[in-house]
């Protein structure tokens, strides 16, 4: 089982730690990092999607242009746009880029954030239309004649694309969601199935259950993607000093946004939690759930990130010197874990030491794994 390296790539220097700097979609900025991404060794880079941001199919043709090897997992939410379309922006961009394009599906359990694009259905039903779209965009990218489709969302008369995916292994679907509903839905299409980072206890249980699902449709098991926000220093006391530090960051720039309501600087602390403000998706909700079993999990999981920003999205980390870390990494690929996204605090200078301390010394370690199985 093969180990694969996803990063991040956004419109511009930012993170939970690090108010914006320059225009929202800075061009010198994405090629930049990017570039960093493929340098250090990363397979993929993803591009999120959030109904406030720059557009992630766009930022993503940016990256892919100013890159040669790089992938993109270009994040989607389906029910925006036909999928019939969405099908054929994706090939395009697949054509062009040779090849590197992935699909990460997003549904979205944040309600109040949905609302923002004229969204108001209720979860259950957006992954009902998930599941329909899912079913659409793959007929799209493989039907060889005009085909027609009456479903309770879409209804589709004589649709045909001349352009399908590059390779014929097709592009891949990613799929995120933990609600049983979204475990469903990715048991159907999914191709590689992504958590945010829990004990290895609980990623084993999620595993088992889309495994299960994918099973109940006739469908291989698909890959599992574990996304961690690795915190490293040259000790492990430095590195659980890091770690504090970049909980006090946050929590100052929370304090510092509360008062003023400054836009910018909550879109990326996030404001702090209260019982009104709590995301209501599966996934926070099991973050919220790890915050409180401890602050400090299994080998060197820590939750302080998801503690203050109320498990709003992936803010997990593992704390230690590389070698810690990896070995933290290789326990989870022992689970099923073949996919790590892994991104930092300091977007650029954490990018540029994963691919000097982190991902070689990972991947050594799954190549000795690798060796080990076939010996025995």
């Amino acid at each position: 089982m093969s180990v694969e390296f996803i990063g991040y790539v956004s419109g511009r220097n930012q993170s939970e730690t690090m108010p914006p700097v320059g225009p929202v979609v800075d061009p010198d900025y994405i090629a930049a990092t990017a570039t960093l991404h493929e340098q250090a060794g990363f397979d993929r880079v993803l591009v999120a999607f959030h109904s406030t941001s720059p557009d992630s199919i766009l930022i993503a043709q940016h990256a892919a242009a100013a890159t040669r090897r790089l992938g993109v997992l270009i994040a989607h939410r389906p029910g925006f746009v036909a999928p019939t379309l969405a099908a054929r922006q994706f090939a395009t961009l697949d054509h062009l880029t040779r090849g590197r394009v992935a699909v990460h599906i997003i549904t979205g359990g944040n309600d109040v954030e949905l609302r923002a694009d004229g969204d108001d259905t209720t979860k259950e039903l957006r992954y009902a239309r998930t599941d329909e779209y899912l079913e659409i965009l793959r007929r799209e990218w493989t039907s060889r004649a005009p085909f027609d489709h009456e479903g309770e969302f879409y209804r589709i008369h004589g649709a045909q694309s001349q352009v399908g995916p590059f390779r014929p292994s097709g592009i891949p679907i990613y799929f995120g969601g933990a609600s049983d509903a979204a475990i469903r839905v990715a048991g159907r299409h999914a191709d590689a199935y992504a958590l945010w980072g829990e004990t290895y206890d609980e990623v084993a249980g999620v595993i088992a259950r889309v495994r299960a699902a994918a099973a109940e449709h006739g469908r291989p098991s698909p890959r599992f993607s574990l996304s961690l926000r690795p915190v490293l220093a040259d000790t492990e006391d430095e590195a659980w000093a890091r770690a504090g530090q970049i909980r006090e960051r946050i929590v100052a720039l929370q304090a510092e946004a509360a008062p003023s309501g400054t836009s910018a600087v909550l879109d990326i602390a996030g404001s702090r939690p209260t019982v009104d403000s709590l995301p209501t998706n599966e996934g926070s909700r099991r973050l919220r759930a790890l915050v409180a079993r401890g602050e400090r999990l299994d080998k060197r999981l820590w939750t302080g990130v998801a503690a203050v920003t109320g498990g709003r999205w992936n803010s997990t980390s593992l704390v230690g010197t590389p070698d810690q870390v990896a070995d933290a990494l290789l326990d989870y690929y022992r689970l099923g874990i073949s996919t790590f996204l892994i991104r930092g605090f300091d977007p650029l200078a954490d990018t540029y030491v994963y691919g000097r301390e982190l991902i070689p010394r990972v991947r050594a370690l799954v190549a000795a794994e690798q060796t080990a199985q076939s010996v025995a």
